[in-house]
């Protein structure tokens, strides 16, 4: 026995897993990469991604506007997602106004491109495809935690196995 018990005693036993993600620096950190994947995707579209879009071949132009709409897409939902998160830990939103966004914003399971058409397309949108799809799989995970709304139970020693472990460590020290 490890001389923990994980029944509870009351509410304060429980750590809200959503509470404290959205208050974390790893959340944070979350926040400042998706976003800035955001605003990468965007640039490189409306630049880069533009010139790059006319020098692929016949075959490719379709699979290119398709795949930029779907990571544009992608990456809608991953920045609603993102500041409705925000907004809680912020104290602007409670969880359950969240709750009621995220089902105006769905985080719906992103099809995969067809292996035939993605290589078609320039290596520098497949690297933010690749990395949006990163991301988003990263966030459903993470949702799909928060939206569990079961606490996770901080184990709690038991006042028996308190004693027992205090009875044990006498007696160890009485035969040395």
């Amino acid at each position: 026995m490890n001389g923990f018990d994980v029944t509870f005693r009351d509410d304060r036993d429980w750590v809200d897993f959503g509470k404290t993600y959205v208050n974390s620096e790893a959340f944070k950190a979350l926040f400042r990469d998706g976003m800035m994947l955001v605003e990468e995707t965007a640039a490189y579209l409306d630049g880069e991604g533009r010139d790059e879009s006319r020098l692929v071949s016949r075959d490719a132009t379709l699979s290119y506007a398709a795949e930029s709409m779907r990571l544009t897409t992608l990456l809608m939902q991953v920045a609603s997602w993102l500041l409705v998160q925000r907004a809680v830990a912020e104290g602007e939103m409670t969880p359950a106004e969240a709750l009621l966004e995220k089902h105006r914003v769905k985080l719906g399971a992103a099809e995969p491109p067809k292996p035939e058409d993605f290589t078609l397309l320039p290596m520098r949108l497949q690297q933010l495809i690749l990395r949006a799809r990163r991301l988003h799989a990263r966030i459903l995970h993470l949702d799909s935690l928060i939206a569990e709304d079961r606490p996770t139970p901080v184990p709690v020693e038991s006042p028996v196995a308190a004693q027992q472990g205090l009875l044990r460590m006498a007696f160890r020290l009485g035969d040395a």
